[in-house]
């Protein structure tokens, strides 16, 4: 014997709105799905594309910097060599011919006493005896002009006190010399090392050309 279904008992209005209200409150959860999705989809993008940025700026730096074992063994400047001085540093108002390594020649003749030429007036301080004096000088041997001694190829001047220290010739030769001054001072055996002198120093008559920088 077939039985058959009944049919549904039809909805009250109470029902009917109760099943409007489940069915909009499902679809408005489903619409707030896909948004949320929609967003974190994004923002993967987004991350992605943030990697992706870093990933090829950092290739790029790597390029560009210098590979370690070509540079291994380059020195660094220090401050030191960044702030050294000029050399030579002249006193104010100097002849700026004093910045340039005098060209000193052989003499004529013999010596017999102590000659002093002034090739540029200066017009400092005058060096007295017992003050600290600081020069640049050139020596040559007198009779052929070959140089021995000289601060330009030290590339750092010399300071003493006058009158002690230093062979005769320097001592009456810058006496009274103004600072700023270049002098040629052609000296005698007798008042520099001697005819014979020890220690490898040069014999004979010497010929010096000395640019006064400081005394004090």
């Amino acid at each position: 014997m077939n039985v058959r279904p009944s049919a549904p008992t039809p909805l009250s209005k109470t029902e009917k709105r109760a099943a409007a209200k489940a069915a909009k409150a499902k679809a408005r959860q489903a619409a707030r799905r896909r948004r949320m999705l929609g967003i974190a989809g994004t923002v993967a993008a987004v991350v992605v594309l943030l990697a992706v940025a870093v990933v090829l700026i950092v290739r790029s730096i790597d390029e560009q910097a210098p590979d370690a074992a070509s540079t291994a063994g380059t020195p660094t400047p220090t401050a030191a060599a960044t702030t050294e001085a000029p050399f030579p540093q002249l006193p104010a108002g100097a002849d700026p011919a004093l910045g340039t390594k005098p060209e000193v020649k052989a003499g004529t003749g013999t010596v017999s006493a102590l000659t002093k030429t002034t090739i540029i007036e200066g017009t400092g301080a005058v060096a007295q005896t017992g003050q600290t004096i600081t020069v640049n000088y050139v020596g040559v041997t007198y009779a052929d002009g070959k140089q021995f001694d000289a601060s330009w190829d030290k590339k750092q001047p010399f300071s003493f006190t006058l009158g002690s220290g230093v062979i005769q010739g320097w001592s009456d030769g810058l006496t009274g010399v103004k600072v700023g001054t270049r002098i040629q001072l052609d000296i005698p055996s007798n008042l520099a090392y001697g005819d014979n002198p020890e220690g490898g120093r040069p014999a004979g008559a010497l010929r010096f050309v000395v640019d006064v920088l400081a005394v004090g």
